[in-house]
């Protein structure tokens, strides 16, 4: 095992091979991009479709429970158990992601990254089914399934589409390829805030239709991603199919370029050797990935608790207190969404050329002045007319300053920061610890908000800029690197805080349990 004295040019025989020479601006192939949309219609779209659609027929699904409990029961549904039931129909989601990601990774490493996505299509059929049904059976309770159901599916979906994306691109446009998840993400809330709208399917009498259409993604997944390849990583690292890896390769990228990717594989595929898929509790045991899984955790975790939960809540308020008409403030909403989908594709054209630390450090210090200014824009409302309009200005900033850095960026940092073996047990991590905040911060926002009113953004505030620091100061650069070359880094970097904390400076440490 090579040892050294915890400088990380020590290192570099490690890396001999594994740097990327400058080739200028390089373009996805025609392929390679159909099979990420492919993959994003019927994944993370099918998540931000279903977190949007059900705000639309809110009064119209309360009516439904209403005459239905009085059908059944002959008396009115009391006011405190149809506001549990409506509830329970829309946070079962969240309790189906959790149990989607819980078992993503395992379907990932026994079907396939592409497999996966494709067998995850018999969720939203099932949760289609069953929604489409609740109305001519008179049957909430499938509303309940449904839900349950579309969360599983969004939940596998934010495990597994990733993990693919980041394993078909090519180094140089990894970036730009896994913000596929986000793009795909922000453009399902959209088209559900649009779908969602009177003039299309928001009207009383189309909510089933509406609650229902989740199974048109999954169709079109379902006759589209067949005809792409599985992961070429997966074909050669897990499965050892060197010709099928090639194979994928060749359709995916370049002819010029396959064979440097190839390349890359096989000496991830060597260091791997004897190395079995790791289970996420054997990511907490090892201290080779300890601040990586750090790092995951931290940003889901902040993902969900900067704040951009509260800018939704607050901003049917503001868009009143700005004079726009009730009936028009769906419209002002689906701005929000558009404003969200925009920087998503923003964020995927700058990734590969300013890097993943400039965006998230940069997005979150963004976060962190507009939750400020909207503290101050929220406690003077009444100060002047136009105050309102400055707290619309803090709502659009602060959503672009969300899509542009931990928006898109937290899902690549949990691709790269990990090797081929652990990927599937740091998605398992990533993605439960995501739903169990997105749960948390359900539950104890109303109360946060309730307390603290507009000073609620201060602790957000505190949120954002805690995750600046610890970017700057722990995680590297990842734009461009090998999954090897950031392992490594983090690794070079924790034998040299071992050294110094022992005092020594001759005792090398090991850097990797498998050779390279």
């Amino acid at each position: 095992m090579p040892k050294g004295k915890g400088d990380a040019t020590e290192y570099q025989p490690l890396l001999k091979g594994f740097k990327d020479t400058d080739r200028g601006i390089r373009l996805p192939s025609k392929s390679l991009l159909l099979a990420v949309s492919a993959a994003g219609i019927g994944g993370t779209f099918q998540y931000g479709y279903n977190v949007s659609i059900i705000n639309a027929p809110t009064k119209s699904v309360q009516n439904f429970i209403n005459h239905t409990w009085l059908e059944r029961y002959d008396a009115h549904i009391a006011e405190d158990v149809l506001t549990l039931l409506w509830s329970t129909i829309v946070s079962i989601f969240t309790l189906g992601g959790l149990i989607g990601s819980s078992v993503g990774g395992t379907l990932a490493i026994k079907f396939g990254r592409k497999g996966a996505l494709l067998v995850n299509n018999i969720f939203a059929f099932l949760a289609a089914l069953f929604l489409g049904l609740s109305h001519p059976t008179g049957l909430f309770e499938l509303l309940i399934l449904g839900r349950l159901l579309s969360g599983i599916n969004a939940g596998v979906a934010l495990c597994v589409q990733p993990l693919y994306l980041g394993e078909i691109a090519p180094r140089a446009l990894r970036g730009s390829m896994a913000m596929g998840t986000s793009i795909f993400l922000t453009g399902g809330i959209l088209t559900g805030q649009v779908i969602g709208l009177e003039e299309l399917l928001g009207r009383e009498e189309h909510w089933p239709i509406l609650l229902s259409t989740t199974c048109i993604p999954a169709v079109l997944q379902l006759l589209i991603l067949p005809w792409f390849p599985e992961s070429p990583r997966y074909l050669l690292i897990d499965k050892g199919d060197e010709t099928g890896c090639r194979k994928a390769l060749k359709q995916l990228h370049s002819t010029d370029d396959y064979q440097r990717e190839m390349e890359d594989m096989e000496k991830e595929r060597v260091s791997a050797l004897g190395v079995q898929p790791k289970k996420p509790w054997e990511l907490f045991m090892d201290s080779s990935v300890r601040w990586q899984l750090i790092t995951v955790i931290l940003l889901n975790c902040a993902q969900q608790l900067n704040g951009i939960n509260a800018i939704y809540f607050y901003a049917h308020y503001i868009f009143k207190r700005s004079r726009i008409p009730d009936e028009k403030i769906p419209y002002a909403t689906v701005g929000t969404g558009a404003c969200e989908c925009l920087t998503a594709l923003t964020c995927g054209i700058l990734i590969d050329s300013l890097g993943r630390r400039v965006m998230i450090i940069g997005g979150y210090s963004l976060m962190t002045l507009w939750c400020i200014c909207f503290t101050l824009t929220l406690t003077f409302q009444e100060a002047s007319p136009w105050v309102p309009y400055l707290s619309m200005i803090c709502v659009f900033a602060f959503i672009l300053s969300f899509g542009l850095g931990p928006g898109g960026v937290t899902n690549i940092l949990a691709t790269e920061l990990f090797t081929q073996t652990a990927r599937p047990a740091a998605y398992i991590i990533a993605g439960s610890v995501s739903w169990i905040s997105f749960f948390f911060i359900g539950m104890v926002f109303p109360f946060i908000v309730n307390g603290l009113k507009q000073y609620c953004f201060l602790v957000f505030m505190v949120i954002c800029c805690l995750v600046v620091i610890y970017i700057y100061f722990v995680v590297p650069e990842t734009k461009n690197k090998t999954f090897l070359e950031i392992q490594l880094e983090f690794l070079s970097r924790d034998a040299r805080k071992q050294r110094k904390s022992d005092g020594s400076e001759g005792h090398g440490a090991t850097l990797l349990s498998t050779p390279l």
